[in-house]
């Protein structure tokens, strides 16, 4: 079957994520009346309406809504082709990672893996979003879940699963001494994180049932609710990962009456990528972030991507 011009795909594209002819004629550095003709013949040669008059702008119809995310993740795989195949001296290697564990872990490391990739540009991207891998929004991210999730076209690897601990600072635990079980934390002021699910967990991990509605402040992020229990203002849940040196110096210290598992961190990547030598080595530079090497041998060190 034949294809539809470039050209006009090119303008169909650019019109149904503007929402203008002019703003399409602009991006394009064509006119008007060129990106106009341009809609005119695809819908011509397609024998389907894409487009409506709204105002003083352009709609997509139903139908040209579907053909323009069709036509949008060409046009995103296409660029990514042309980025993947340009001969560079430097390449970028974009990172996300929840911003817990890359101001607590990952930070002090980079130097080590900017080590291993001298011809790479590293890009930490702390963020609590998930990039989409088919538009090249990132290389891989580190993603802390409870259980494996699954998509088409991306791997998955978990990394690390370290322990949970129910945390606060040594002054207000010397307020709450009979706190021995865990529905005694029923009765302390709870801090959360983006909500209280974490806490829920935790509880229902620790076989307390017929929870209340818990209250507290929700601070969203890991490092801030540490940083409030480590002030005397609660009791914060977080990791090992996050907390071993605050229980190690004695800054905060652990009330958790069980020790406790919720999830685990995990390295993700788009399935076509995950061999290729940059995304292996950071890999393993995570497991020696997060594990403290134990996930790697001594053939590691030396290995680097070019």
């Amino acid at each position: 079957m034949r294809l539809p011009s470039l050209n006009a795909l090119r303008a169909f594209e650019a019109v149904g994520r503007t929402g203008s002819i002019k703003a399409a004629s602009d991006e394009l550095a064509v006119s008007p009346t060129v990106v106009s003709r341009h809609i005119r013949n695809l819908q011509l040669d397609l024998n389907v309406a894409l487009v409506e008059a709204h105002g003083r702008g352009l709609l997509l119809t139903t139908a040209g809504e579907a053909f323009h995310a069709q036509i949008s993740r060409a046009f995103d795989i296409m660029r990514q082709a042309n980025e993947d195949i340009r001969p560079s001296s430097r390449r970028s290697l974009t990172i996300w990672c929840i911003p817990g564990i890359a101001n607590q872990r990952l930070l002090a490391r980079l130097p080590l893996l900017q080590s291993r990739l001298p011809n790479y540009d590293i890009l930490l991207q702390p963020t609590l979003s998930r990039p989409d891998f088919a538009r090249g929004e990132a290389d891989a991210e580190v993603i802390h879940m409870n259980m494996l999730i699954t998509h088409p076209n991306v791997r998955t690897e978990l990394i690390a699963a370290p322990g949970v601990h129910a945390v606060a600072s040594p002054a207000f635990r010397s307020r709450f001494p009979a706190v021995t079980q865990a529905s005694d934390f029923l009765k302390l002021p709870l801090i959360h994180e983006a909500s209280t699910l974490y806490w829920e967990q935790w509880f229902e991990y620790a076989g307390v049932t017929d929870l209340p509605i818990l209250r507290g402040p929700r601070l969203w992020h890991a490092h801030l609710t540490i940083e409030a229990a480590r002030q005397g203002q609660g009791v914060a849940l977080a990791n090992t990962l996050l907390v071993e040196d605050d229980l190690a110096s004695g800054r905060l210290v652990d009330l958790s009456p069980h020790a406790v598992s919720l999830g685990g961190y995990y390295f993700v990547a788009a399935a076509r990528r995950w061999a290729d030598p940059e995304l292996v080595l950071l890999r393993r530079w995570l497991k020696e972030a997060l594990q403290g090497g134990a996930a790697t041998g001594a053939s590691d060190a030396p290995m680097r991507a070019e």
